[in-house]
């Protein structure tokens, strides 16, 4: 078993994240709500930095690619085009012994192995669900009943027919919709992708692993159109650049893996699906999908909108829909991979103080460019000139990076803090800055420590960011 995946590494992480302002239970002061969370101060800078930097890679970066923010609410009718109010589907059982709660499909899959593929496309199965048992009391399950995912409310101060939406199970169907729009203002021709990241809503049965499953995520999601019989050289562009973009931010190829959905569960709009599958500490679980989704979903929004959703192609001067490859990846699941990832104990006595007890300290390891805060700008005296200098500092580096100013308690005690939070370099003004105008620069990693003058730390971090 790798050190990502110890048992009690995710209770540690967890401890973590809430003592250091990463992630809060939702709603906490009144009980919670299932399986939300609430990002801190640390968080939401780490949030935004996992976004940030994929919207680097995917849009800034490339000509074949644009991006779009669709809303949340859409006219339900998207839905019914979709296949989502027919078919987004879950088959339930409930206990009646401890009324608990269950996926059918996911009880046989565990009890029965390959009998559980019989659930595929939301079937019934032959195996009764009745000859299994209850994993928590060993009681009886009911029938099966089939539970819509979606969350439903209603637009307008009338609740009726006429008044129903829902909260998106995706954002992929906000750009299928403005297809021809962003065509026909963004002058991109075949290959090119639309770039969208946004809140999904599923109402999750069985949600849990701290931010692994929740019925509020975030996602990262690019629709890339292709013209049919390229799509297959393009699905194993993306499947490569997606396990590559991974290891770029520092999690190990020992702890990834490539998943095949087979042929008999793969979603009724692809062709075919691959996962990149990260090493949780429960197992392999998903990281990123990627789907083929032929032309399946601007056949269906032509078909129950009546806009042609074609695309002329101005080489060969016909008219036809393009197939769909589609990179998914989740921000919180990405997210809980790179803390996971980062997360070490390492002996103690790795900061320079005489009050170190030696006890196991914590590292957040997180690459320099998602980091929350970037430097740390500590003073070695809190009395004048050091604190002027180190205010100055302060606000000088904030103009380009998240800074801490930090002045509080003994040298070794503030690196800890650093540490554990991920912040790549500590900056101390000493003694000496007043003279040399030069501040010592500690490395988190390495611990080695480098004198910079400062008129120069600007450009010795930026060097280092953009490695």
């Amino acid at each position: 078993m790798s050190a990502t995946a110890s048992p009690d590494k995710m209770d540690k992480l967890v401890s973590l994240c809430k003592r250091r302002g990463f992630i809060f239970p939702g709603s906490e002061i009144y009980g919670g709500v299932g399986s939300t969370y609430d990002y801190g101060p640390l968080g939401v800078l780490l949030l935004n930095n996992i976004k940030q930097e994929w919207w680097r890679s995917v849009v800034q970066e490339r000509t074949d690619m644009v991006g779009l923010d669709a809303a949340i609410l859409m006219n339900s009718k998207v839905w019914e085009a979709s296949g989502h109010v027919a078919g987004f589907t879950d088959p339930l059982v409930d206990c009646k012994g401890c009324h608990k709660r269950f996926r059918a499909d996911h009880l046989i899959e565990e009890a029965m192995g390959d009998a559980g593929e019989e659930m595929a496309g939301m079937k019934e199965p032959t195996v009764d669900i009745k000859d299994l048992k209850c994993p928590k009391c060993g009681g009886e399950f009911t029938d099966i009943r089939h539970f819509n995912g979606m969350f439903k409310t209603n637009v307008g101060p009338d609740e009726d027919a006429g008044s129903v939406a829902y909260l998106r199970p995706e954002t992929a169907q906000g750009i299928f919709v403005n297809f021809k729009s962003v065509l026909d203002t963004a002058r991109k021709k075949l290959p090119f992708g639309i770039a969208q990241i946004g809140k999904a809503f599923r109402n999750e049965i069985t949600p849990g692993n701290f931010v692994f499953r929740t019925r509020e995520f975030e996602q990262m999601e690019i629709e890339y159109f292709v013209k049919p019989g390229t799509d297959e050289e393009h699905f194993e562009y993306w499947k490569n650049w997606n396990m590559e973009w991974f290891k770029g931010l520092g999690i190990s190829p020992d702890n990834l893996r490539f998943y095949e959905h087979p042929q008999e569960k793969l979603s009724h709009y692809s062709k075919r699906t691959v996962d990149v599958e990260y090493q949780y500490p429960w197992g392999w679980g998903e990281l990123n999908g990627l789907a083929n989704r032929t032309d399946f979903d601007l056949k269906q929004h032509t078909e129950h909108s009546g806009q042609d959703m074609t695309y002329f192609d101005p080489e060969t001067n016909e008219r036809y829909f393009p197939y769909v490859i589609e990179p998914t990846f989740g921000v919180t699941r990405t997210l809980l991979a790179l803390l996971l990832e980062a997360y070490q104990q390492v002996d103690g006595g790795r900061t320079e103080t005489t009050d170190s007890n030696k006890e196991a300290e914590t590292v957040l390891r997180l690459h320099p460019r998602l980091a929350p805060i970037k430097v740390a700008v500590l003073p070695l005296s809190k009395k004048e000139p050091l604190k002027e200098i180190a205010e100055n500092l302060r606000y000088r580096l904030a103009k380009k990076w998240m800074v801490q100013y930090d002045e509080s308690g003994s040298i070794g005690r503030r690196y800890r803090r650093q540490d554990e939070i991920g912040t790549p370099w500590c900056i101390t003004v000493d003694f000496d800055t007043s003279e040399d105008n030069a501040v010592t620069v500690r490395d988190r990693d390495t611990m080695e420590q480098s004198r910079v003058k400062i008129d120069e730390l600007e450009a010795w971090i930026t060097e280092r960011l953009e490695d």
